[in-house]
Formats: C-alpha cells, sequence, structure tokens
C-alpha cells in the first residue's frame, strides 16, 4: 500500500473487476467503493478503503479506463483434453474439468490470485507477485496429483509470464498475457515453466529452477529463454 501522502492528487482502482466502482471526488480527494474495515485510509474527509491485493494506482482524469500495472500471469491447462474426453465422455470430462478449475481457484484464492478468465480446459489468474504466482502453481499441481486421478491419469501443464497488461472490464491484454499462454502451451506434460524474467523476480525465494533452453513462441520475434519449477514433493 503507498504511503497516504502518494494517494493526495490519484485515482486508486481496485482490480479491474471493480474498477466501474471508484470514482473520483474532484478535489483531489479519492473513494473506492470497497470494504475492508482494517485497511481503511482518510484522506481529507474521503474514507479509501482497499481490499484488493492487485490495486492498481492511475493518474489523474483524463486518461482511458484501461489501466496497467506489474503483474504475474498464470495460464493453466488440461494436458490431452481431446482424448480425454474420447475415452470417458462428455459428462464425464465435463465434471473433470469443473472439479479441476474448482481446484484452481481454490488455490489462487490461498496465494493472493485473481482468477481472470476460465479457457475452456483450463485458468488464466493473475498475481501482484512472482513469488505468490509460482508457489500457486507448485500448491495447484500437488493438489491435483493429490487428487489420484488414474482412469484415466490427468496431468495440467501452467505457464508463468511478468510484466504490465493493461486491465478493462474485468480482463486483461497485452504481451504479458500472450506470453504466458504461448509458455503454456509449449510447457511440458505436468509442468510449470516459467520466462527469465519470472526466475529472476524469484531468486532467493525458495524456488529450484532447471534451464530448458530457448523456445521461438508464435507472435514473439525473439526466442524466449524458459526455465521448469519442480513441483514433487
Amino acid at each position: 500500500m503507498p504511503a497516504l501522502e502518494s494517494l493526495a492528487g490519484l485515482r486508486v482502482v481496485a482490480d479491474a473487476a471493480a474498477i466501474d466502482r471508484a470514482r473520483w471526488s474532484g478535489d483531489g480527494e479519492v473513494t473506492v467503493l470497497r470494504t475492508a474495515p482494517d485497511e481503511a485510509f482518510a484522506i481529507g474527509a474521503t474514507e479509501v478503503e482497499i481490499d484488493d491485493p492487485n490495486a492498481i494506482i492511475e493518474p489523474e482524469p483524463g486518461a482511458p479506463w484501461a489501466a496497467s500495472a506489474f503483474r504475474t500471469i498464470m495460464f493453466s491447462d488440461l494436458v490431452g483434453s481431446t482424448s480425454l474426453i474420447s475415452s470417458v465422455g462428455d459428462i464425464a470430462a465435463k465434471n473433470l474439468v469443473l472439479d479441476l478449475d474448482a481446484s484452481m481457484r481454490a488455490e489462487l484464492a490461498k496465494h493472493g490470485g485473481t482468477a481472470v478468465d476460465h479457457t475452456g480446459d483450463g485458468l488464466m489468474g493473475s498475481f501482484p507477485s512472482p513469488r505468490d504466482a509460482i508457489a500457486c502453481a507448485i500448491s495447484a499441481q500437488r493438489a491435483i496429483a493429490a487428487r489420484g486421478y488414474r482412469d484415466p491419469p490427468v496431468q495440467i501443464r501452467i505457464g508463468l509470464a511478468a510484466g504490465e497488461p493493461l486491465a478493462e472490464d474485468g480482463r486483461l491484454f497485452g504481451a504479458a498475457v500472450n506470453l504466458a499462454s504461448r509458455i503454456c502451451a509449449a510447457c511440458g506434460d505436468g509442468a510449470i515453466w516459467v520466462t527469465s524474467g519470472v526466475r529472476e523476480l524469484a531468486l532467493g525465494k525458495g524456488f529450484t529452477f532447471i534451464e530448458r533452453g530457448e523456445a521461438t513462441l508464435k507472435g514473439f520475434d525473439e526466442p524466449i529463454r524458459l526455465y521448469e519449477v519442480p513441483w514433487a514433493a
């Protein structure tokens, strides 16, 4: 949370899903229509309440509603979903995907992440901290492994990238989002792969990184160096 004096003359906007709940008072004060009694701050006569770890600080009025802030983007995907549907049928496959989605959302909530979108066979999430994103990915893989899916076996792949995506109407856009999606698609079965940027930001946080070389990903002119994060306990 920024120091109180740094908020003067700024608009504090909760994460994109709540942008339309924020308003500018017009005189250098700020109002955010959120509820968090343990995190209430006052500027002049206006109380500012922030309960979102992804809160964005925007400049004075006049800029578009689209907001940008540094985040780590996660994409998850069910490995072999097409063959899975063929082997177990539509209903069982649907129930499995819903179960995996609930598990992923629970892990995001535990680690301070935000579920941005359901991608069909997976989930897109965002985190203010690369450390939390990696911890969530590891926890998610372990939780799914602990479920004991055997017939058929179930695996997910997870890709992580960091950057400053644009946020608008609860959605995220930009190169970091595209990169995380491409990494997820290129990722090994049942693995977690991250960019060199995510690795560098998380150095010294207790994670292990195994270099997987450079990959040429669709939409990116230069090869991207990737690292795997082992997750088995």
